[in-house]
């Protein structure tokens, strides 16, 4: 019962903050043109590596979102520096975890996130840039150029509006849903079964313990909004407040699926320039949090500071969102469910089977890119299976060719 409580208690603070992210993120995935971003991303310098970090801060992309995305960045001339920013900016932060962290965590932390993931994603593009290595030139199939892709947006103010806010709602929902989930019954495992006296323990040493998160952040593979929870419920057994900020920022970006992307794309040693930024630059700001900053301004209050019990009241409000929210993740689940299974097979199929599909993001890409190929009639991307059916006339190397540059693996 007590794990019951602690669910809901954390699950109503963030409700409301959530569900106004998921449709701001919407309303920037239809107002703002993929094309005029991709753009102000080509190049080298500085300019790009700032502009990568300012684009991606504000997105709602996850890790294994964002890697398909910034593979496709570095596939159109995007220098191995900006695809960093970008691929450090992004799964950091965005509108939605921005205000479920100022929910949750307090506007100090809301306010410092979004900055200290620019600063990395500078930082980290820079070094890039500086001891990533030499710069090799990226070939680009056919429909993987988003600068010469057509606008897919709805036309008109009214239809944007209104495809933002299913986008947001429907599509966001589907690709964060279940790191939400994860993060929110992780924060409540170890708020009621963990022992407070390990983690007091712990907080004596506050580096030892930032290392520790870094150690499980990595493998946890955590996205920018379940990685809230988490980090409150280690502030909850007595952890300082900057080392709960290394897993809000380490957890989200540093994770193996972009460790083995980066090393394949961009190679060892701008892979090991990316870890490092990330992790410095996540205990950096947790140390400049501890000891520069009055530890007043990160107390957590309010229901979720407070111990579960059966005596809690739900304001209405909060309780609607949260169930108009879960409405959202079981219908999202459903929905996916059968989107896998909803192509029409006739004799002119091919079924690839591809690695390295972890979200619908991920699912989108690899559908965008194969059908733009000439001769693709039709194409379904199942994500439970990891494989693409495609229909059509079509050359099976260019379809290969167009899976591999959009950042996944060809298994045959």
């Amino acid at each position: 019962m007590e794990l019951l409580y602690s669910l809901i208690n954390i699950l109503n603070e963030m409700s409301p903050y959530i569900l106004l992210g998921f449709i701001i993120a919407g309303l920037l995935h239809t107002f703002v043109n993929p094309a005029t971003m991709s753009r102000h991303l080509a190049g080298s310098g500085w300019k790009p590596v700032v502009k990568a970090a300012l684009f991606g801060i504000p997105l709602p992309l996850c890790s294994c979102g964002v890697l398909p995305a910034a593979v496709s960045l570095r596939r159109q001339g995007a220098s191995k520096a900006a695809s960093t920013s970008f691929l450090i900016a992004t799964p950091q932060t965005g509108v939605d975890s921005i205000a479920a962290t100022a929910s949750l965590l307090g506007l100090p932390f809301a306010v410092i996130r979004p900055v200290a993931a620019l600063a990395g994603a500078v930082a980290g593009g820079l070094a890039v840039g500086r001891f990533g290595g030499k710069e090799t030139p990226q070939d680009c199939a056919t429909g993987c150029d988003l600068r010469q892709a057509p606008d897919e947006r709805p036309a008109g103010f009214m239809a944007r509006l209104l495809g933002g806010i299913r986008y947001g709602l429907v599509d966001m929902v589907a690709s964060v849903g279940k790191w939400l989930v994860i993060g929110l019954v992780v924060a409540a495992l170890i708020t009621v079964f963990v022992p407070d006296s390990l983690f007091l323990g712990l907080s004596r040493y506050p580096l030892l313990a930032m290392l520790a998160v870094v150690a499980v952040a990595i493998p946890m593979y955590i996205c920018a909004t379940g990685s809230i929870p988490i980090a409150l419920s280690l502030m909850l057994k007595g952890l300082s407040p900057g080392i709960a900020f290394v897993m809000l920022m380490a957890g989200p970006a540093a994770n193996f699926a972009s460790i083995i992307i980066l090393n394949k794309t961009m190679g060892r040693r701008a892979t090991a320039v990316y870890v490092g930024s990330v992790v410095v630059t996540a205990i950096a700001f947790g140390l400049a949090i501890d000891l520069l900053m009055p530890h007043s301004w990160f107390a957590v209050s309010g229901m979720a500071a407070g111990t579960p019990t059966c005596h809690v009241e739900f304001g209405w409000f909060d309780t609607s969102c949260s169930i108009l929210l879960i409405g959202l993740l079981i219908y999202a689940a459903i929905r996916g469910h059968h989107h896998d299974h909803s192509i029409k097979l006739n004799d002119m199929t091919a079924t690839f089977h591809i690695k390295g599909m972890a979200c619908p993001h991920c699912q989108a890409t690899v559908e965008k890119a194969i059908r733009g190929l000439d001769g693709v009639d039709n194409v379904a991307v199942s994500l439970s299976d990891g494989t693409a059916t495609v229909e059509g006339s079509f050359d099976s190397d260019k379809v290969i060719k167009a899976i591999e540059l959009a950042g996944f693996e060809y298994a045959g």
